[in-house]
């Protein structure tokens, strides 16, 4: 059964820096699509970045700039590093894998496998 922990969560200032982490096991497939989404209480779950099993990536165009997705395949990591964020950042980030073209458009309904989440807190 596979697994997804994600890890790296703090509260930082804004115009902080974080890099969090999701280390993947027990998946087998080749063709896959990674992501990372968030969630405030009372707002749906929105996809942040994904990478796919041929290192494509793909953004919400609101953090583009600022959001880099990656994925280090012999570790089995995926990582989000996030620079100059913003109060509006604060959310808890989930790690996601799905279909492989899943990637494109971030629906969660393409992830079957969710990790537990890791809080981001952006304040003064």
């Amino acid at each position: 059964q596979g697994q997804l922990v994600e890890s790296g969560g703090d509260s930082v200032q804004p115009g902080g820096s974080l890099r969090l982490s999701c280390a993947a096991s027990g998946y087998a497939d080749s063709n896959y699509c990674l992501a990372w989404f968030r969630q405030v209480p009372g707002k749906e779950r929105e996809g942040v970045a994904a990478i796919d099993s041929r290192g494509t990536t793909h953004y919400a165009d609101s953090m583009k700039d600022r959001f880099t997705v990656s994925k280090d395949n012999a570790k089995n990591i995926l990582y989000l590093q996030m620079n100059s964020l913003k109060p509006t950042d604060t959310a808890m980030y989930y790690c996601a894998r799905g279909v492989w073209f899943g990637c494109v458009q971030m629906r969660r309904g393409f992830f079957d496998y969710w990790g537990q989440g890791t809080q981001v807190t952006v304040s003064s």
